[in-house]
């Protein structure tokens, strides 16, 4: 099984941008008419489930979900096939405001011929999460 494709230095470079804070680099790692599903579905963020789709959108997705966190990320496990990668298992610890979320999902991140994100796809238990949100303001 191949461990180094465009879409495994993708999913990496995405996950080490994010925890960093750094904006301009996660953004870089999208095309302009890439679309964001995170998570997959109707959520609090993105009520009619339809995602984030280009630059501005995708920009507006990180200033809500991912600019505000303090997250640390682990990819436990990953499945590259031809130009997409699956990351079998993400736990993501985050702590917002003193609320802290631990969240197990599963990714799946397509690249086009650049290297440059085309689909990401985060598929997570948002009530769970609420839940856990709940917990922590008691």
């Amino acid at each position: 099984m191949p461990t180094d494709t465009p879409a495994i230095r993708a999913h990496l470079m995405s996950l080490k941008a994010a925890m960093e804070g750094d904006k301009a680099k996660w953004l870089a790692l999208f095309a302009d008419d890439a679309i964001v599903f995170d998570p997959v579905g109707p959520s609090l963020h993105d009520p009619e489930g339809k995602g984030f789709r280009g630059g501005e959108r995708i920009s507006a997705f990180w200033d809500l979900m991912i600019g505000p966190a303090d997250l640390i990320l682990t990819s436990h496990k990953r499945i590259a096939c031809g130009s997409d990668v699956c990351a079998a298992t993400i736990t993501a610890a985050n702590n917002l405001n003193g609320l802290k979320v631990s969240i197990e999902m599963v990714v799946v991140y397509e690249v086009n011929d650049s290297g440059l994100l085309t689909s990401l796809k985060a598929y997570w238990d948002a009530e769970a999460v609420s839940a856990q949100m709940e917990n922590s303001e008691q």
